[in-house]
């Protein structure tokens, strides 16, 4: 154990199982660790630093705002907030945001509009969230409560009620489950920390027509897919269907913590001064950082990177041996196993240079940066074969 590590297993909550790896600095793609050595990274923090590590854009606008003002709260307008809200309702198409912390408030604050849009609709009995199975919504009581994996709830009973989980892809248990509680309908396109399990299309779009049907709202977490993650600005954008409230967090600020709530104006007009707030959220250096992550994204022509990168990992990690599936939209991907090895492939990685995770027993999730080149992408892939090799050879030596 390492000096650091010693020290860390003292002062914090053990609530992580870390890697053991130092880093101290970060350059584009790449990672750096205390020794100097450089690393590969395709995981981001977990889909966030999308233009890259100390991205020089982002450093100059949070520096510039540090230097002019850092926080006033919410009792009081500032510029950047409101240039972030308009700037993501252009590229969103929704009406109104909420700034908060992380993706999990995020998702706090869509859950709980829906529950103000549902009692004005049809009373205090409509406030019933229908999630999926495998869903992640986040950490927070409510959130763990909206997430369908059982495992992830148990040591945490009993959660907050007004939650029903269905299975993905399956139009006529969501239709069996809405009733005249059901306040909303929440999903992701694509389960990032549920495996990596891409919703088909016609789901999604059928789904859509369910809600307005049936008269109940459709929320979009798309806290880990969304900000170019998938090749357009928004996973929906790419898929046929508008949701009438949708999360972003992860990438919005390139590391610094950000999470929005988007509405239509129809449905956030439920919300009322007093009915939902926070302290930090949107604060001005945040909403800096967040309006240079967007300008570098669309400057560098980050989308356009992501569908030609997306499609070159796709196909380079379905030739390697070991991989019997990818699945995901794309940067957001997943190496599919055909052994339970995923932890023993990412530590094996890890000593080869490269930074990636593992969701389930057999899957390994890549999300780089969007702006990942072409060779970088074919590094990674040697980078990752070679893991495999080794994690193989040890499994069946054992």
């Amino acid at each position: 154990m390492t000096e650091l590590a010693a020290r860390e297993a003292v002062a914090l909550m053990h609530t992580y199982q870390r890697l053991p790896v130092e880093f101290v600095r970060g350059e584009g793609s790449r990672l750096f660790d205390v020794a100097g050595k450089p690393y590969l990274d395709c995981l981001s923090g977990i889909a966030v630093t999308a233009v890259g590590h100390a991205n020089p854009r982002v450093a100059a606008a949070v520096d510039l705002q540090m230097s002019a003002l850092v926080h006033v709260s919410n009792l009081f307008y500032t510029a950047p907030q409101v240039d972030l809200a308009e700037r993501l309702s252009r590229l969103s198409g929704l009406d109104r945001v909420f700034f908060s912390n992380d993706g999990a408030t995020a998702n706090e604050a869509a859950i709980k509009l829906a529950r103000r849009w549902g009692q004005a609709q049809r009373g205090p009995a409509c406030f019933e969230v229908i999630t999926l199975d495998g869903s992640f919504h986040g950490r927070t009581l409510a959130t763990l409560a909206a997430t369908g994996q059982p495992a992830k709830q148990a040591i945490f009973l009993p959660l907050p009620t007004g939650f029903l989980q269905v299975p993905p892809n399956d139009l006529p248990a969501v239709s069996a489950a809405i009733h005249r509680g059901t306040a909303a309908v929440m999903i992701e396109t694509t389960q990032g920390e549920g495996g990596v399990l891409p919703l088909a299309e016609k789901y999604l779009t059928d789904l859509r027509s369910l809600c307005d049907d049936r008269q109940v709202l459709l929320i979009v977490d798309d806290v880990q897919a969304g900000v170019g993650r998938t090749g357009t600005w928004f996973s929906w954008q790419g898929l046929g269907f508008d949701p009438d409230i949708a999360t972003v967090a992860k990438a919005l600020a390139n590391g610094l913590p950000i999470g929005a709530c988007l509405a239509t104006a129809t449905v956030a007009a439920a919300f009322q001064p007093g009915d939902h707030a926070t302290t930090f959220g949107g604060g001005p250096v945040i909403c800096a950082a967040a309006l240079a992550t967007l300008a570098e994204i669309e400057e560098a022509k980050a989308l356009d990177n992501v569908v030609a990168r997306g499609e070159q990992l796709r196909l380079l990690l379905e030739q390697v041996p070991g991989v019997g599936q990818v699945r995901g939209r794309g940067l957001l991907l997943a190496a599919v196993l055909q052994q339970p090895i995923a932890g023993e492939v990412v530590a094996a990685a890890l000593g080869e240079g490269l930074v990636i995770n593992n969701v389930r027993p057999d899957v390994v999730r890549f999300t780089p940066p969007l702006t990942i080149s072409a060779e970088e992408v074919a590094e990674a892939v040697r980078r990752f074969e070679t893991a495999i090799a080794r994690s193989t050879t040890e499994s069946t030596s054992a």
